[in-house]
């Protein structure tokens, strides 16, 4: 669901989007930390805010780090 509006932020075209691993953590809603694959050989990690379900909002794209591998541990950032 945030795939346009990192595709946009990056300024990056995705011939693959796939996500491989993710984390979550629970604050006024939930962060999630997601690895994609969006190459052949690269990957991205975001952040991405989820509210309540009571807010009636999707999720949004808070951060993402591009250049990172599949090996490439997905930590808080």
């Amino acid at each position: 669901q945030v795939k346009p509006q990192f595709v946009s932020r990056a300024n990056m075209n995705c011939d693959v989007y796939t996500a491989i691993e993710y984390r979550s953590q629970v604050v006024a809603g939930a962060m999630y930390f997601i690895k994609v694959q969006v190459s052949d050989v690269e990957y991205v990690h975001l952040k991405v805010f989820q509210t309540l379900p009571q807010e009636n909002q999707g999720p949004s794209l808070v951060d993402f780090q591009t250049g990172k591998t599949r090996d490439d541990p997905l930590t808080y950032f």
